[in-house]
């Protein structure tokens, strides 16, 4: 059994939010989560609250509520990019260079163990 959350539209960029879920997919959930809480990078902020609401997600389920957070895993964990908003920053003699500020999608899906082994 698997559950799944989304964020959209983190306003960080892809790449940033891709070094911290490299870190913790495949781990079990205390693991990551304790991983993520003491991470020092702003991006593991968005991804702590998406593996919290996929554990929330999980348990709300009839089949979820027997389980523990201890036979949970981070099944699957990837990053999308969202839509890029286009602003301009004055430059030297009266030009202007576009600026990219990028957004991201963050998905998570926990399951558990005796699902995997089966």
């Amino acid at each position: 059994m698997e559950a799944r959350a989304k964020k959209r539209f983190v306003r960080m960029s892809p790449r940033k939010v891709r070094q911290v879920v490299d870190l913790i997919r495949g781990q079990g959930v205390d693991e990551s989560l304790q991983a993520l809480h003491f991470m020092n990078r702003a991006a593991s902020t968005p991804v702590e609250k998406t593996l919290r609401s996929a554990i929330a997600n999980l348990f709300q389920t009839e089949e979820g509520s027997h389980l523990e957070t201890s036979d949970l895993f981070v099944k699957e964990v990837f990053v999308d990019e969202g839509p890029t908003m286009k602003r301009f920053m004055p430059r030297a003699m009266g030009r202007a260079t576009m600026v990219r500020k990028r957004t991201s999608h963050i998905t998570v899906v926990v399951g558990d163990r005796a699902e995997s082994t089966s």
